[in-house]
């Protein structure tokens, strides 16, 4: 074994980084994004939960619970309905998270020295979600009850609020009814970016892709033959993985076909996009591989698929508006938890319509532009 062999070697390839200042850059700041995503990210507790608040007793008391629930920095009152049954469309619209409901003669029965309910509502649709909000809120209302034991001086055994929580669309919180319908999307986004930013930068190594324009192959027709086939394996693989999550997992399905069809084909069109664009940046397919992951991690941290969008500090918040994914899995998991329609999932449908034309064109405009460079 030569030392100065091994020598030349390492500074081979050190020159090869070098000249190669793209890959350089992503290799310094991927790891330095990932600590800052996961450190506020994972570390950071589930706070300033989307709440509607019921008040049907409109009373001292109920006004007393209400700002119990805002002040302690895990509820945020988003809404004030003047039923229960306006509960139903502000959950299908994932405008509320929970709910609480106060119900009429609260207050008159505390006088009587009766228990009086109190209804917790939360969205089950994401499992985590609802278990820590379910947590606080019989905190909230324990600390409530003993407050008042200590202000008027009642007997600690005495009748106080009963907090009933009712979990709505997963009553069960079984975690793979909400993890199921966000991997659809999820390896949907995964494997068609890796796919598809190898596929032309493989053939530019090669020096196919000059043979290709040699034939009477024309620019647009290139472009189609070269998306069409992974449009199908996407829609072949989304439907192995529909299947398995339905009838191997269980994962109960109450929402339309159509929905899920839809969201998952304006996603597909987006993640192609993305991947195609990865390619025209990418001289190399190592080059690609290092662009998509750099690409992935913060779209999985910020899209609300690992860690709840709620416990994500107030300056990171409006940034998952800006990832795709996130409104991939508003779409799937209202379809298929909630039964939510085209009506209740306008908007993230919309914005993913959004998405799917901004990406996709500028993808393939670039496309045809570089070609023709």
């Amino acid at each position: 074994m030569s030392l100065k062999r091994i020598r030349l070697l390492m500074w081979k390839e050190f020159v090869q980084l070098r000249r190669d200042p793209l890959l350089l850059r992503i290799l310094f700041i991927m790891p330095v994004l990932q600590l800052i995503l996961f450190g506020y990210v994972v570390g950071a507790d589930v706070k300033n939960l989307s709440t509607a608040i019921v008040d049907l007793d409109r009373s001292v008391v109920s006004r007393q619970l209400a700002a119990s629930f805002s002040s302690s920095g895990y509820f945020r009152i988003d809404a004030y309905p003047g039923a229960e049954r306006e509960l139903q469309p502000i959950f299908d619209r994932g405008d509320a998270a929970v709910a609480i409901v106060i119900l009429e003669g609260t207050e008159a029965r505390l006088d009587r020295g009766e228990t009086a309910p109190l209804g917790i509502v939360v969205d089950g649709s994401d499992s985590k979600t609802a278990s820590v909000a379910s947590g606080y809120a019989a905190q909230i209302v324990s600390t409530f009850n003993s407050k008042r034991i200590e202000e008027q001086g009642i007997d600690l055994a005495g009748p106080g609020i009963d907090a009933r929580v009712r979990v709505m669309f997963n009553p069960t919180l079984e975690a793979v009814n909400t993890m199921i319908p966000g991997l659809m999307a999820t390896i949907l986004m995964i494997s068609m970016m890796s796919v598809m930013a190898q596929a032309v930068v493989r053939e530019r190594e090669r020096g196919t892709l000059e043979q290709m324009f040699v034939t009477p192959i024309g620019r647009g027709e290139y472009l189609f033959g070269k998306v069409t086939p992974y449009v199908i394996v996407a829609i072949g693989q989304m439907t192995i993985v529909a299947l398995v999550g339905r009838y191997w997992f269980q994962v109960p399905f109450i929402g339309q076909v159509s929905v899920v069809v839809v969201g998952l084909m304006l996603f597909m069109f987006t993640a192609i996009g993305l991947g195609l664009l990865v390619s025209l940046v990418s001289r190399t397919r190592q080059q690609a591989q290092q662009t998509v992951m750099f690409i992935l991690i913060p779209t999985m941290v910020l899209s609300g698929f690992i860690f709840p969008i709620e416990s994500m500090p107030a300056p990171v918040v409006p940034l998952t508006y800006l990832i795709p994914l996130r409104y991939a899995l508003l779409i799937l998991r209202g379809s298929f938890i909630k039964g939510s329609g085209f009506a209740a999932l306008a908007e993230p449908l919309l914005a993913m319509a959004a998405f799917s034309a901004i990406v996709f064109g500028i993808a393939v405009t670039r496309f045809n532009k570089r070609l023709t460079d």
